[in-house]
């Protein structure tokens, strides 16, 4: 049976089986306390036309009336009123007798009430008359009275005021309309609530399913929101982070499939060209070309170097290779950054001197400021960035600057050269491994391709961040974030 069917059922079953017991516990309850269903038919049918519901109140007034008609002077007998006002206010009722527009007798509780100005007025119609429920402050009340002549021929009035549940006068009042409003409503509630919540679970199941072909037939470039926050929103939820996964493995595959034939044609370029000028120069000396001491040992010095090449690009594809599969391990130790940087720009600023370089500092760090860092490999950060670096500076004057400050949490430190800069479009690649942003490998910007990609995993093992903000023409900035800790050097961590 479908999901359908069964809320189908389920609903119907809710719908038809309240009604029953709600119709005949009615009428049981109907039986028990007003009498056989035929009696409680002709009550209900004198409907508005009946006086009082108490037929007790009704009575008396009734017999008042008959009284008055044969002795109009009994209603100055006030044992007479009283006797009969006693008996009222058992029924919530009170008696007011009314000579013209004077009230000769009143219930004692009523004597400086605002509901006698409230009265009906005259209407010498013989009948007993019986006024629409009405507010009088707080209370709601009706008049039910006998207009009349004493022997003078002098209106006047026997009015019984009654005090009425707000409640039940309303039910009693509109009880065929609330109840067949109340079935109305009953039947559109739960057809709607059926149709509304099997939409609920055959839309979100029917996209799951179309979800679902849509994966086996090879296509993950959709997505999945989910419609509810019940199991089936639970349900499409998962069912969007499985297809995330999915699709973040396949990329993955086909990333590092497109890596692993980039990293074969990467390495081919760069060992072939150092291998082609040793080959060549090794050749120069066996056919006797380097005549003399001077060009053999000229021969020698550049096959060494291009042998150092060599042996530089397999130690950083080594490295990478170790810091991407997480094997190589990192020596960690609390230091005080701010004369750890100290010391680091001291270096920095003898070695690029000899290269021609100016570099500057500004390291605002507090003395004593701590952070967790492998010393090597942080210092080979800074190496791997300011050689970038150089490979890229067109100026005649070439500076690096370094700046440190502290936020909140983290050391921030910026290194900013002077260079040609980086284009836009390559900024988020640049710490990618084997990107460059010069195409054309050429012998003054070439290198391995992996120091910024190391840089960036020794950043990530250091549980920090790693930027590049650059104007073409301009400058490059890299921008380093590393946390604070509140430890001193050999305090446990």
């Amino acid at each position: 049976m479908s999901i359908r069917i069964k809320l189908l059922l389920s609903y119907a079953a809710m719908l038809i089986i309240p009604l029953v017991i709600t119709f005949f516990t009615a009428i049981l309850l109907t039986v028990v306390f007003r009498g056989d269903l035929q009696t409680i038919r002709e009550q209900y049918g004198a409907g508005a036309h009946r006086m009082f519901e108490d037929q007790h109140v009704e009575g008396i007034l009734k017999e008042m009336k008959r009284s008055v008609e044969k002795n109009p002077s009994i209603l100055f007998d006030s044992s007479y009123l009283s006797d009969l006002d006693q008996e009222l206010l058992g029924n919530k009722s009170n008696l007011i007798v009314r000579k013209d527009q004077r009230v000769i007798y009143t219930s004692p509780s009523l004597q400086h009430s605002d509901i006698l100005n409230h009265l009906p007025a005259f209407e010498d119609s013989g009948h007993l008359e019986r006024g629409e429920a009405e507010h009088v402050g707080k209370e709601l009340i009706s008049f039910g009275h006998f207009d009349f002549r004493f022997a003078d021929q002098t209106p006047g009035s026997v009015i019984v005021m009654t005090t009425l549940n707000p409640l039940v006068n309303f039910a009693q009042k509109f009880f065929p309309i609330l109840f067949i409003t109340s079935i109305i409503i009953l039947i559109l509630t739960n057809t709607l609530l059926t149709y509304f919540v099997s939409r609920s679970i055959i839309r979100p199941l029917t996209k799951l399913k179309n979800a679902m072909k849509r994966i086996e037939a090879g296509d993950l470039e959709f997505q999945v929101e989910p419609t509810s926050r019940d199991e089936i929103g639970e349900l499409s939820v998962a069912f969007e982070q499985m297809r995330n996964q999915l699709q973040h493995s396949i990329h993955t595959q086909i990333q590092y499939e497109e890596n692993r034939k980039e990293l074969i044609s990467n390495i081919s370029h760069d060992l072939r060209t150092p291998l082609t000028a040793i080959r060549g120069y090794v050749d120069g000396l066996g056919d006797g070309i380097a005549d003399t001491q001077e060009k053999r040992q000229k021969y020698i010095d550049i096959i060494s170097s291009k042998a150092e090449e060599m042996d530089h690009l397999i130690d950083e594809l080594f490295l990478y290779s170790k810091l991407d599969l997480n094997r190589l391990p990192f020596q960690f130790e609390i230091v005080d950054f701010h004369v750890f940087l100290l010391d680091l720009s001291e270096e920095l600023e003898f070695d690029l001197g000899k290269q021609g370089v100016h570099y500057s500092s500004n390291i605002t760090l507090e003395p004593e400021t701590y952070v967790l860092v492998d010393r090597d490999k942080l210092k080979r950060v800074f190496a791997n960035i300011i050689d970038n670096g150089l490979k890229y500076m067109d100026k005649t004057e070439k500076t690096i600057h370094l700046t440190a400050f502290m936020t909140k949490d983290d050391v921030v430190i910026q290194l900013k050269d002077n260079g040609q800069g980086i284009e836009p479009d390559a900024l988020p690649f640049v710490f990618e491994r084997f990107y460059r942003a010069d195409l054309s490998r050429n012998s003054h910007t070439g290198g391995s391709g992996l120091g910024l990609a190391i840089t960036k995993q020794i950043m990530d093992g250091h549980e920090g961040t790693i930027q590049a903000d650059s104007t073409v023409g301009e400058s490059t900035c890299i921008t380093m974030t590393l946390p604070r800790r509140n430890h001193k050097v050999g305090d446990q961590q």
